[in-house]
């Protein structure tokens, strides 16, 4: 199949798929006018490297590890717990960096409001 037909079958934007063949992660052949053709593997292939992307691995994490999962499950693959765990504490650390702005921002909210109904100026707390 064609690189439109792919794209179309995997909703994957032609861009990303031409991409995902630079990094090596899809295999492609060409015809004697210079088109790719890919085979229906691919199609598999690329629905695994979304799911990876959607997951928030990068394609260089996802290249580590990805052809072990197409041919193996995932609990074989000795490569993907370690990241798995990684993934997790960082989005984690994240999620406690958001819900600290949050606060602070809750903060800034009720002062502004309290400033405001007590008529009062509304400025930068002192430090």
């Amino acid at each position: 199949m064609r690189i439109s037909e792919l794209s179309k079958l995997t909703g994957a934007s032609i861009r990303s798929l031409r991409y995902y063949e630079a990094k090596g992660l899809i295999a492609t052949q060409r015809e004697e006018n210079g088109y790719r053709v890919f085979n229906q593997m691919a199609v598999e292939r690329v629905k695994t490297i979304q799911f990876y992307l959607s997951l928030g691995f990068t394609t260089e994490q996802i290249e580590s590890f990805l052809n072990c999962v197409m041919k193996n499950q995932e609990s074989q693959c000795d490569d993907l717990l370690p990241l798995y765990t990684e993934k997790l504490q960082d989005i984690e650390r994240q999620m406690e960096m958001l819900q600290m702005l949050q606060a602070n921002l809750k903060d800034r909210i009720a002062y502004i409001e309290q400033q405001r109904l007590q008529g009062l100026p509304v400025g930068m707390p002192a430090k």
